[in-house]
């Protein structure tokens, strides 16, 4: 018979490593933790700004955090419905939100210090080394990466501000909401009653939002953006469309053509 103290050690190592194992998952990777510290400082100076900022959803897995089934934007909305009123620049709150989630992406609300110019990113990266070599003032830009419409440029610029007379205001819904992207390939502009993500956040399939100018940059009027903006826009479009009209020539042209003969009649 034994004495027990091979059963006794075995006991010890065990309780030993179940009392270790939740301090090792709670234990962060140094540079997850140096990306967590380069997140917050990205999103206040967002906020030192003058842009306020709410918390998003974010990609988990193949879905959206919010749970929705069949989330049409997943990783691309608000958290809360009350994003416009719950918006803010306050420095406290935003680290509280980030690091209360440290997964949550976040938006920020349009029409209140700022609105965005926002165009498919082949054409918004065309349309930005043209304002770049004529001098133009540029804000802060922002690439929200991803294939076909999906991939967008974020020019943010200085609002329009609220008109005292209601009729010369048009809210952003007029022209799209952020939720029907993909059926308005051109330039939005998003102003009062509509957002966009801000740097950093994911976004599904490894994409996501990143800036190429940061928010240090002053907000410039949008009007000295529109012409080189609209313009790029129209030459994507009929880019677009010609290489749309090409690839259709190409599928009817390698088309398999051959039916079926009809069973004749016995």
């Amino acid at each position: 018979m034994g004495d027990g103290k091979g059963r006794h050690s075995g006991t010890e190592n065990r309780l030993t490593w179940e009392t270790r194992l939740p301090q090792w998952l709670r234990r962060r990777p140094k540079d997850t933790e140096a990306d967590d510290s380069r997140r917050e400082s990205l999103l206040l100076a967002v906020a030192e700004a003058g842009m306020p900022l709410a918390p998003a959803a974010h990609p988990a897995a193949y879905r959206c955090s919010c749970e929705r089934i069949g989330c049409p934007t997943p990783g691309r909305h608000p958290v809360s419905f009350a994003w416009q009123t719950q918006s803010t620049t306050d420095r406290a709150q935003i680290l509280r939100w980030a690091q209360g989630d440290p997964e949550a992406n976040f938006i920020t609300a349009t029409g209140m210090v700022h609105d965005v110019l926002d165009v498919p990113l082949e054409a918004g990266r065309a349309a930005l080394e043209r304002l770049l070599d004529e001098g133009v003032e540029i804000g802060p830009v922002a690439e929200s990466t991803g294939t076909g419409d999906e991939g967008r440029a974020l020019f943010f610029t200085a609002t329009r501000g609220t008109p005292e007379d209601e009729d010369e205001w048009w809210p952003c819904e007029l022209d799209c909401r952020p939720e029907t992207m993909a059926e308005h390939p051109g330039l939005r502009w998003h102003c009062r009653g509509s957002y966009v993500l801000v740097p950093p956040a994911r976004l599904p399939g490894e994409n996501d939002v990143h800036w190429l100018r940061g928010p240090e940059h002053p907000l410039p009027d949008p009007l000295t953006l529109l012409e080189a903006l609209t313009d790029a826009c129209a030459r994507y479009a009929g880019e677009s469309r010609a290489r749309d009209e090409e690839e259709y020539a190409h599928r009817a042209e390698h088309a398999d053509h051959r039916i079926a003969w009809p069973l004749g009649r016995r």
